[in-house]
């Protein structure tokens, strides 16, 4: 018996196939709804149902640290504090003042952390964004209490102006 193909190859090679694939995944977590056709709008589904399942399962998968950490210190205005100092061969320079305080930090446990590592496999990087705490803090408590699986939707749109082809616009639940 011939066996079908597993996913939609979408008129693309692979290598592009699978970056618009992960444009689109990408989009769909951050912006929580995009526009696109039907076909890639149904790939699309099933990696973000993935991700989401992912996230909720190791969602609380972490341990609070102390971590020491030596920061600069700041005075009353912001400003980095600086002290005159006198180097070995007689010269006078300005040096930062430091100071070391612990802090309560999030450390991942493996399974977390092998969690996070596939979805920024799959994911793109996006400035002044981090989407996988995204995922763990934002999307994943808001799925907390559902079953597995159905966190996006798909509604047709009807036809595209210019191809006609079939829109649809994905979003998160």
């Amino acid at each position: 018996m011939k066996k079908l193909a597993t996913n939609r190859k979408l008129g693309r090679p692979t290598d592009i196939r699978m970056a618009m694939l992960k444009t689109l995944t990408t989009d769909l977590i951050m912006h929580g709804k995009v526009e696109t056709t039907l076909a890639r709008a149904k790939e699309v589904k099933a990696i973000a149902d993935s991700l989401i399942a992912l996230a909720i399962k190791e969602k609380d998968n972490f341990e609070m640290v102390d971590v020491k950490v030596v920061k600069a210190k700041l005075d009353a205005k912001g400003n980095k504090e600086t002290e005159l100092v006198k180097s070995k061969n007689g010269k006078e320079y300005l040096k930062v003042v430091k100071e070391e305080t612990t802090e309560k930090r999030q450390k991942d446990m493996p399974s977390r952390l092998n969690a996070r590592r596939k979805m920024m496999k799959t994911l793109n990087k996006v400035n002044g964004v981090d989407l996988t705490s995204k995922l763990f803090n934002e999307i994943a408590p808001n799925y907390a209490g559902k079953n597995v699986g159905g966190y996006t939707r798909i509604i047709k749109a009807g036809p595209r102006r210019g191809d006609g082809a079939e829109v649809a616009i994905l979003q998160l639940i």
